[in-house]
């Protein structure tokens, strides 16, 4: 009887264990990002300066939206260049971000600057 709530005990332990590290395969896969970015009342767009595709922005990081608004425009929507780490997710069917086909979702910001590189994003 003994035996068997050991291996019983054993089994159990193999399938938490198991399970725990079958989760780790599941982690999204981050990628860097360089494009141009805007950011107002109701616009959070990301225009990628590789490909020219156009998303919607989420800003996980809690960066990026700072970090634009200490740059101190006058206005709202004025572009600038970004390097950030995300990935890319399918857009919801409500909301602002609707309008996207897909939504940036920002990691990490990398860089932001107002002088956008002419050779990289036309």
């Amino acid at each position: 009887m003994q035996g068997r709530l050991i291996r019983y005990l054993v089994l159990i332990a193999i399938i938490v264990v198991y399970s725990c590290h079958g989760n780790s395969d599941k982690k999204p896969h981050y990628t860097v990002f360089k494009g141009v970015y805007s950011f107002g009342p109701e616009v959070k767009s990301f225009k990628d300066c590789d490909n020219g595709q156009e998303f919607w922005v989420t800003d996980n990081s809690e960066q990026l939206e700072l970090k634009y608004s200490q740059l101190n425009f006058e206005k709202p929507y004025e572009p600038v260049y970004v390097e950030v780490e995300g990935i890319k997710v399918h857009s919801g069917k409500d909301g602002l971000g609707s309008e996207y086909d897909s939504t940036l979702v920002v990691k990490k910001l990398i860089k932001i600057t107002k002088q956008i590189p002419q050779d990289m994003c036309n």
